[in-house]
């Protein structure tokens, strides 16, 4: 099957039996009657096809979204668009077209993994000016994120919910234990606490200039005209995109650590004798992995640990290498875990 890319759409749509639409298209509205809806064509005629109705039943539109509109073929790719409460366009993709494009988050992970030397590498280079550049700030956040797993943060979000990421961070969120220790403490997305120990005497260095620049937020840069500005997830997007040459983001960063994290829970757990034990072992890990992201056992399972992963431990076609890791457990180095993951991609390319 062709990959999605900028212009094939069109034909990864024809492969898996969709068709392209768009919601500027004829298609159905939903009108309130009451604590019920009722549902009208583009002639405003009213649909009693039980079939369509089924099909709209299925897609489970919340009732606070407004101006909703539903897709009149049941193959589009675009099956219902809608406004939610804070007046965001919100859109419901058709089962065998989230597939994909999720199959695609994670071919894309295998190209991420191996343009990483060269993000470690630029980071290395800005970390040693002197200057609290936006280049040097992007790289203390990246190492961060790097040590972390957190969220990128947006100042909607932040606003509008309440909710914080690295980006929005506050000077309120971080307390030095001591030199070699900082704890986080903030309300990530969807309200989950998070606390994280940030424990890398350099790191932490940097970071606590960066954070004595005037300002609540920690993650500040000063600009070309000595103005002081704050760090957006944009900025650290596109700096990823530059220094790896791929469109990757944050969401590209906290994957790759999920997978990280999934592998290295995943020797640490006792070794299963049967397939119920390799199973129940699995589960664990992707609590563990989930408690670090802050998000749900299906959320991580499904988004975030590379499926390859745990269907090559469950077939025990991990064994012998995590026989040999065990050995070094204790001195586990990244990059054993790294060489490992890019093997795993690299096969179900």
């Amino acid at each position: 099957m062709s990959e999605i890319g900028e212009g094939n759409e069109q034909v990864v749509l024809q492969q898996i039996g969709l068709r392209y639409v768009s919601c500027n298209d004829k298609g159905y509205c939903r009108v309130a009657e009451g604590k019920h809806f009722r549902y009208l064509d583009h002639k405003g005629n009213e649909i009693s096809n039980e079939t369509v109705l089924k099909r709209i039943q299925t897609l489970v539109l919340p009732p606070a979204w407004t101006d909703v509109w539903i897709c009149a073929n049941a193959n589009g790719h675009l099956q219902a668009t809608g406004v939610d409460v804070r007046g965001r366009k919100q859109y419901r993709y058709h089962a065998k077209w989230t597939s994909i494009r999720s199959e695609k988050k994670f071919t894309d992970l295998h190209v991420f993994g191996a343009k990483l030397p060269l993000l470690k590498k630029a980071v290395l280079k800005d970390l040693r000016k002197r200057s609290l550049s936006r280049e040097k700030v992007c790289a203390v956040a990246v190492s961060v994120m790097q040590k972390t797993s957190f969220r990128a943060g947006n100042s909607i979000y932040q606003k509008t919910n309440g909710s914080y990421g690295l980006t929005t961070l506050k000077n309120k969120h971080v307390k030095q234990i001591s030199t070699n220790k900082l704890f986080f403490k903030f309300v990530g997305k969807k309200g989950v606490v998070q606390q994280t120990y940030l424990q890398e005497k350099t790191l932490i260095k940097m970071l606590l200039k960066v954070k004595d620049l005037p300002g609540q937020r920690i993650f500040q840069y000063v600009d070309d005209e000595g103005e002081i500005r704050a760090l957006e997830s944009g900025d650290i997007n596109g700096y990823l995109k530059e220094v790896m040459g791929i469109n990757a983001s944050c969401k590209s960063f906290r994957t790759w650590n999920a997978c990280l994290m999934a592998l290295k829970f995943l020797i640490a757990q006792p070794v299963p004798v049967t397939v119920a034990e390799r199973k129940k072992n699995v589960l664990a890990v992707i609590d563990q992995v989930a408690a670090v992201l802050g998000n749900t056992r299906a959320v991580t399972r499904s988004h975030y640990i590379h499926p390859s992963i745990l269907e090559a431990y469950e077939n025990a076609e991990l064994n012998s290498w995590i026989g040999r890791m065990k050995k070094k457990e204790t001195d586990l180095d990244t990059r054993n875990l790294e060489k490992k993951l890019l093997q795993i991609l690299k096969a179900k390319i």
